[in-house]
């Protein structure tokens, strides 16, 4: 057989096996991942199960995990969100950053203690670092607990610690690839790191959704597939240049995509692809298990599962109570996060392949991950009798500050809402966006500028082309140095508003206008310094040249401020659109979700028990503490409806509330009426050819009255002429073939003799 050959027989084998062991793993109600694994277990190298089968070429199917792994990161960041990540609220960050940092040193402790080297320890913190996304939002929604008052903080650490796990990727990578620990170099990754996330989403926000604006109308479901995959690995290559991992070119594009009107477009589109690869990539995790590395390594295997589910317990626990959680959220958030993930196979894979790792450490994180993945349901179960165990034995005084946190928390929170901290956050936001802008622009052009000058005017002098290259940037800057020296129209009434209220705060703002001033002069100093030698006097000439033209051409800086207005409409473009088509949900979004207040909808099913009754019989207020803001009724809509108004099958009903009034009402509407099967009319279509005796023989359609019994005549073969619509007055005939249906003991009554 030919290698293309080779190729296709095994993808035949990886997924029939797959195929295979999900049907299995759906049947014993377990996460598809672990099907894939025991799929690649199966037809590995190191069972011969089945050796006529097996795998023929691992290079091929590393090959192609390494492409899984580029779609599992899109997929990922077209769930993500930067901006869900700033509105997580602070108990996410607390939690996620206190269990990520706490786990990661554990790890490392443990490995060490194990007797590993140094590297191999340090991956193992990494490893242990995040919890399954996947696992847990799949095991949230089988077990209906997505409504659930703590629902909202774990999803919300899973967000950030999706965050942490690929900037994670990066410095583990670095730190393997110069396989020594210094503390400059990895100050200068993280720097870089966040220098080109910001610069890419920048850029990327403010080009991608406008072009996909422009040519909407060209883009068919087809253009956008092949388009939104491109762009993927377009950023993956770039990222790859830059050297950073695929994984964060993948994520980052998937990212910015999310934040167009066509993300869940292109989540759909690149669903199949996602799920293909990713299932190659997650047999390939499989068919690196030995199992007799794990029968020799049982003792780790043991030690490291017991490290995750206790200690991962303890720091997600201590962070969501320092947090201003009580003891009730903290149990269940903490209860919810024991197992490892995704990301601990992707670290684990990208250490082997760095050659950091030895090839036996791998199945002991798939094995370990198998069985916290295994328990993840009943430990989440267990979080009940957990509270209630901590409840009956922690210390009072410890139990009474958990639960007091709340209410200090929540007078924290609205002290932070405030418009002098909004305003400080605003303007430190500004300052650090623009900041990398600009410097962008002065490296591009300090690297592009001299080369195409001296490629058109090959004769210029050296001091000319400095010059020319700091003129050109600063024009280039100047729509920038206007967006970080002047205020936006948010920050000036927030800013005005202070001022009026507070005295002392003017001169607070004016502080920081003269810093921002400041900043933007500094950019323009370095851009020419680094172009053109000056002496001091020059140098103090040039600042006061700067604040002399902007301060008299700033009214003519206005029309740039549409680069920024077009940043924010790309931006908010989704927040916009739902606005107009949900203005009563979007609202409750916007300014009530700090205090666990959030809109839902619920469609009042056919067979509902509540259908026709009145709001006030229902009791919807009484029983779940929802209250009823709309009624969706096909085109129309009922703004805060009366007690007495009438639901009816087919009404969406929009309540406010609390997470758990909301899943109250939820369980309330389920409410059914449950249909008797036995009762049930069995449908029947029959034909019967009149005789003499027949019932029907010599009677008219209008006389025997079929409808009543529910039945009806379909149509009457009469010789070779096929009556369709029979009239009421048509006398049935002897030899006429009738098709009569309906009820099944009625259609039979029907054909059969007087």
């Amino acid at each position: 057989m030919s290698e293309e050959l080779n190729i296709v027989g095994d993808l035949a084998v990886i997924l029939m096996a797959s195929g295979v062991c999900t049907i299995l793993s759906k049947v014993l109600k377990q996460p598809l991942i672990l099907g894939y694994i025991i799929a690649g277990f199966l037809v590995g190298p190191h069972v011969h199960l089945f050796s006529d089968a097996g795998i023929t070429d691992t290079h091929s199917v590393h090959q192609w995990s390494e492409i899984g792994i580029i779609f599992l990161l899109f997929g990922l960041g077209l769930e993500f969100s930067f901006k869900k990540l700033l509105k997580v609220g602070s108990a996410a960050f607390i939690t996620a950053g206190i269990n990520c940092l706490g786990m990661f040193v554990i790890g490392l402790m443990t490995g060490t203690a194990l007797g590993w080297e140094m590297m191999e320890a340090i991956f193992l913190g990494g490893m242990l670092s995040m919890s399954s996304t996947t696992i847990i939002i799949k095991a949230y929604t089988e077990m209906g607990l997505k409504q659930k008052p703590y629902a909202p903080l774990v999803f919300g650490i899973l967000v950030v610690e999706d965050l942490i796990a690929v900037l994670l990727m990066v410095l583990l990578s670095t730190l393997a690839a110069s396989n020594r620990f210094s503390g400059g170099e990895m100050m200068f990754a993280m720097l870089k790191l966040f220098f080109f996330l910001i610069l890419w989403f920048l850029v990327g926000i403010y080009v991608i959704p406008t072009l996909l604006r422009k040519f909407k109308s060209y883009i068919t479901e087809e253009i956008l597939l092949l388009v939104s995959i491109g762009m993927c690995f377009g950023m993956v290559t770039l990222a790859s240049s830059l050297g950073f991992s695929s994984s964060l070119g993948a994520f980052v594009m998937g990212s910015i995509l999310s934040e167009t009107m066509e993300g869940e477009r292109i989540s759909r589109l690149t669903a199949p692809l996602k799920d293909l690869f990713g299932a190659v990539f997650f047999v390939s995790v499989g068919m690196m298990v030995d199992p007799a590395v794990i029968v020799n390594h049982w003792l780790p295997i043991l030690i490291i599962t017991l490290v995750v589910v206790i200690f991962m317990f303890l720091f997600s626990m201590i962070g969501a109570s320092l947090s201003g959680k009580g003891l009730s959220t903290s149990t269940h958030t903490a209860m919810s996060l024991l197992q490892l993930g995704e990301f601990s196979f992707i670290i684990a894979g990208m250490g082997v392949s760095l050659g950091v790792l030895r090839n036996d450490i791998y199945p002991i994180i798939i094995a370990v991950s198998v069985i916290t993945t295994f328990t993840t349901p009943y430990i989440i179960k267990a979080a009940d009798p957990m509270e209630r165990f901590l409840r009956n034995h922690l210390p009072k005084g410890l139990l009474a500050r958990i639960d007091h946190e709340d209410v200090s928390q929540k007078a924290s929170s609205k002290a932070e809402e405030n418009q002098w901290r909004s305003l400080l956050k605003s303007y430190a936001l500004r300052v650090l966006l623009y900041s990398v802008l600009l410097t962008a622009i002065a490296m591009a052009s300090y690297r592009l500028f001299p080369s195409l000058i001296h490629s058109i005017f090959p004769s210029i002098p050296d001091d000319f082309v400095g010059m020319i290259v700091a003129v050109l940037t600063l024009i280039i800057m100047v729509p920038f140095l206007y967006g970080l020296a002047i205020s936006g129209s948010s920050i000036k009434k927030d800013a005005s508003r202070l001022m009026k209220e507070n005295p002392v705060a003017t001169w607070r703002v004016l502080a920081l206008m003269v810093l921002r001033i400041l900043i933007a002069s500094a950019f323009c100093i370095s851009v020419v310094l680094s172009n053109v030698k000056l002496s001091g006097a020059a140098i103090l000439g040039v600042i006061i040249l700067f604040l002399t033209i902007f301060l008299v051409l700033r009214v003519n800086f206005h029309k740039f401020a549409s680069i920024e207005d077009r940043f924010f409409e790309n931006l908010n473009q989704k927040e916009i659109q739902a606005r107009k088509e949900r203005p009563v949900a979007a609202s409750v979004q916007r300014k009530l979700s700090a205090y666990d207040i959030r809109s839902l909808r619920v469609d009042v099913p056919q067979e509902s028990v509540y259908a026709g009754k009145a709001l006030r019989e229902i009791g919807i207020r009484r029983e779940s503490g929802a209250n009823i803001i709309k009624i969706l009724r096909g085109k129309c809509s009922i703004l805060i409806p009366s007690a007495d108004e009438v639901i009816y099958p087919g009404d969406a009903l929009l309540a406010i509330g609390t997470s758990e009034q909301l899943a109250r009402f939820t369980e309330l509407m389920k409410a059914t009426v449950e249909v008797n099967k036995e009762q049930q009319a069995e449908f029947s279509l029959e034909c019967f050819v009149l005789d003499d005796s027949s019932f029907l023989t010599g009677k008219t359609l209008r006389e025997v009255k079929l409808r009543d019994a529910g039945c009806m005549v379909v149509g009457i073969l009469r010789g070779e002429e096929m009556i369709t619509n029979p009239s009421a007055d048509l006398c049935f005939a002897a030899g006429d073939g009738v098709w009569i249906a309906g009820e099944k003991n009625s259609v039979a009554w029907f054909g059969g003799e007087k």
